[in-house]
């Protein structure tokens, strides 16, 4: 049996474990779980971490749990928060475990006839109708305040200097997350749960409760918290999250955000999101340090990722995408994108809107760069001419000599959009409606 903790050590995604962990997992198969508590429709790239190590697990002969926190969700996880979050309505929280179903069950493999196919649960589900008086005689009994209180997320809000304080429902956060651990130990066989390691106090709150109320024993493992090279908070960009949801946030710009990454952590960043095994990755560490600037280390995390979050043609529409912005490009390759990709690779280009009779009314490609533009590109005709004759100006990516050339001879990109572009990086798009 392949060794499911090993693996996580060699790719840095082990931050603490309980003793005897390792020797449990060689010993037998075993079913393993994460919590995810749904505040959102969709994962982000920061759920990936937890994600990757399911996937191990599942990949070393174990069986993985999804655990969806329909019912913690309602109460929100104090561990890492300086401030108590906003509690969701079970209509939202609905909405947002329908969302994060799906795409869960594109990284998994749930449809095996296995023994270790991956399972997904709600923890709303064997809440819902447990009384506060039963959760209070049969499990808070088992848990001190004084064991609760020594946990470090409890700690750090109840400390004189926070000026914050922590409300009773998160306070029994942790206890219902040891609920969950219980019952899944119970009727699910699960031996292990698994978390970053701001969930360290939770997790083991779950493994005492099943000592003292079974006399069982259960393990805790969680990795490390993932960051930036420059401190910053990884999956955050200027627009805020980088999410799995194409809606949300476009393969491209999903694709863009890895190719991005600095070479520090690229080399981490490749062992922990993509299954590529060790020699592979040494591999490719030995060659991109040998020619950092043709940056083979990101090229191959931003494929192995784009691909595994959202397919191969998605993958290779950011490609001809990047291509298109960066690189030699032609109007046939342009012509090749998708809308949702073409408004990705442009956005935040200044965009007109033409009725489709004063688009017919321009006279030629002069009015179109100056005038119809608003004189965003150029102030005058007489200065579009010059530049024009220059070669300094493209139409849907190609080159304009002649200043006088008939707008009707342009086809319309998707129909409705001309791409113009007055020397390398000054671009302005005509929608025509």
């Amino acid at each position: 049996m392949k060794n499911f903790v090993e693996e996580l050590r060699w790719r840095g995604m082990l931050h603490d474990i309980m003793p005897g962990t390792e020797e449990q997992f060689m010993k037998e198969m075993c079913a393993a779980y994460v919590g995810f508590d749904p505040t959102a429709d969709s994962l982000h790239i920061g759920h990936l971490v937890s994600v990757m190590m399911l996937k191990h697990l599942q990949d070393a002969g174990h069986k993985p749990v999804v655990v969806i926190g329909g019912a913690t969700g309602m109460i929100g996880d104090p561990s890492g928060k300086s401030e108590e979050r906003n509690l969701l309505t079970e209509e939202v929280l609905n909405h947002n475990v329908a969302g994060v179903r799906k795409q869960f069950e594109k990284l998994l493999n749930f449809n095996s006839s296995a023994e270790n196919a991956a399972e997904l649960v709600n923890n709303y589900d064997w809440t819902k109708n447990y009384s506060f008086i039963d959760f209070a005689r049969e499990i808070g009994k088992h848990i001190t305040v004084n064991y609760m209180m020594g946990k470090e997320s409890v700690k750090k809000r109840l400390a004189p200097d926070s000026g914050v304080g922590m409300s009773f429902t998160e306070f029994t956060y942790q206890l219902l997350q040891g609920y969950d651990f219980l019952w899944l130990y119970e009727n699910k066989g699960c031996r292990l749960q698994m978390g970053g390691s701001d969930q360290w106090g939770n997790i083991t709150t779950g493994t005492e409760l099943i000592r003292r109320k079974t006399q069982g024993e259960a393990f805790a493992l969680t990795c490390p918290l993932i960051t930036k090279s420059d401190g910053k908070k990884f999956g955050k960009t200027e627009s805020g999250n980088v999410w799995l949801d194409p809606e949300k946030t476009t393969p491209y710009a999903f694709y863009q955000f890895w190719l991005n990454t600095s070479d520090e952590d690229a080399e981490r960043y490749i062992k922990i999101f993509t299954y590529l095994g060790k020699e592979e990755i040494e591999a490719l560490v030995t060659e991109h340090n040998e020619a950092p600037h043709q940056r083979a280390l990101q090229q191959r995390l931003a494929k192995e990722v784009t691909i595994m979050v959202h397919s191969e043609h998605d993958y290779e529409m950011a490609v001809k995408a990047s291509q298109i912005l960066f690189g030699k490009s032609t109007t046939e390759d342009l012509a090749s994108l998708d809308e949702a990709t073409f408004l990705a690779v442009f956005e935040g280009v200044t965009k007109a809107e033409l009725s489709k009779e004063e688009f017919n009314s321009v006279a030629n490609v002069t009015d179109l760069v100056s005038v119809a533009t608003g004189g965003v590109l150029f102030k005058s005709k007489g200065e579009a001419r010059k530049m024009i004759k220059g070669g300094g100006v493209s139409v849907n990516k190609t080159k304009v000599t002649d200043s006088e050339q008939q707008v009707e001879g342009f086809s319309k990109l998707m129909d409705k959009y001309i791409l113009l572009q007055k020397g390398k990086k000054n671009y302005f798009i005509i929608e025509v409606k």
